[in-house]
């Protein structure tokens, strides 16, 4: 089968959403500037790209319209460059990823861009979904059917997240502990400049952006005490949960052939990718069985990979997938993850694919496996080899 490689993984910094630097920055530019920094770092022909895929999550205002088309008009690329946006939840730019590398290993394209951009500022979560109680028409995205079938009125993350604590017995003070470390994590990362080689700049016409802004010094377990939880009575809270965050990410995903004709030298090849689907109403405990199912179809073990991502969307995901897969701690987000670097819905797929790509290059390791919860109970897999 033909192989597909990865040239180059970049992601804008995390802007603290509505409070941050990205916040006056227009989606579309964010992910322009990904696209524009992929080309200007592997100096490849811009005509070359034969097709753009890019996630995002919510789909309304500045993020409607074809918006994976936006930002590439938006970018240096040619108006030729075709794309296409998809949404699936938190992993569209995972998906994003195995979409292109489906297209380059069956010999269909030879050089595809895969990207991601969100502005949780601009177009706040769940702002598509809930125009049915603005124009006073319908009841939303889950029908009458699928609430019979399920027992509940609406799909929750927070619910989900909260069950999974419950289910394990994850206490608040495990969470927050948790959360505490991976912002430990994300500060050494930066004061090591483990971030450099992944981080594009973002120009906001007002000065440059270059670090990640939601990482928290100096906290403490009393200081994470002291936030409320989600709901009552619960053990979810702001500071064990990912941080709403405004972003772009991308890589340059292309064909054997490519790398021959265009004189380009990989960071990565795809090794495996998988997806699959469980409870919707849990929804965000389906890393694990999908973790299983990619090492099953793989061949591989966890002992063969070096470096794991699995998205803190919330604490209580990562914490169950490391206890459930028996997985070595030490080779979790080991740059931190989304509790203190952010999460801009859909860009983290490929942002958390630049950051392990990065960090197995600095380590010396040669796998790395993603993955990824999202809405509806889906998990995307992803396992890279580094060249």
């Amino acid at each position: 089968m033909a192989e597909a490689y990865i040239v180059d993984a970049v992601r804008t910094p995390g802007g603290r959403a509505r409070k941050g630097g990205l916040v006056d920055v227009h989606p579309a530019d964010l992910g322009a500037t990904v696209l524009d920094a992929l080309v200007g770092r592997t100096g490849i022909d811009p005509q070359a790209i034969e097709d753009v895929i890019l996630g995002c999550v919510t789909q309304a205002g500045e993020q409607a319209f074809a918006f994976g088309r936006n930002c590439v008009l938006a970018s240096t690329l040619p108006e030729t460059t075709p794309a296409v946006t998809i949404d699936r939840q938190c992993g569209s730019s995972q998906q994003a990823l195995q979409f292109a590398a489906q297209a380059v290993m069956s010999g269909t394209q030879d050089v595809v861009i895969a990207a991601g951009a969100e502005s949780m500022t601009r177009v706040p979560m769940g702002s598509n979904w809930q125009l049915h109680q603005q124009n006073g028409i319908g009841i939303g995205p889950w029908p009458p059917s699928i609430q019979r079938r399920f027992g509940v009125k609406q799909f929750s993350q927070f619910h989900g997240a909260q069950a999974i604590a419950d289910k394990y017995g994850f206490t608040r003070e495990a969470m927050d502990a948790f959360a505490l470390e991976s912002h430990r994590k994300a500060a050494a990362a930066i004061d090591s400049g483990a971030f450099e080689a992944e981080i594009v700049p973002v120009d906001t016409g007002n000065g440059m952006v270059e670090t990640d802004e939601g990482v928290r010094r100096g906290g403490t377990m009393e200081k994470m005490g002291e936030i409320p939880p989600i709901s009552e009575g619960g053990s979810i809270t702001a500071a064990n949960a990912s941080q709403m965050t405004d972003g772009a990410s991308g890589v340059l995903v292309v064909s054997e052939q490519a790398l021959k004709d265009y004189g380009l030298t990989p960071l990565a090849r795809l090794h495996h990718f998988s997806v699959s689907a469980g409870d919707p109403v849990i929804m965000l405990e389906e890393p694990i069985p999908a973790t299983r199912k990619a090492l099953a179809k793989s061949g591989m073990t966890l002992d063969d990979i070096d470096l794991f991502e699995v998205n803190e969307a919330f604490a209580s995901v990562p914490m169950a997938w490391l206890q459930v897969m028996d997985a070595d701690p030490a080779k979790l987000n080991v740059n931190g993850g989304a509790i203190a670097l952010g999460h801009p819905l859909g860009a983290t797929g490929t942002k958390l694919m630049a950051t392990l790509i990065h960090a197995l290059k600095a380590r010396g390791g040669r796998y790395g496996l993603q993955t990824m919860c999202e809405g509806g109970g889906i998990a995307n897999v992803t396992v890279v080899e580094a060249l």
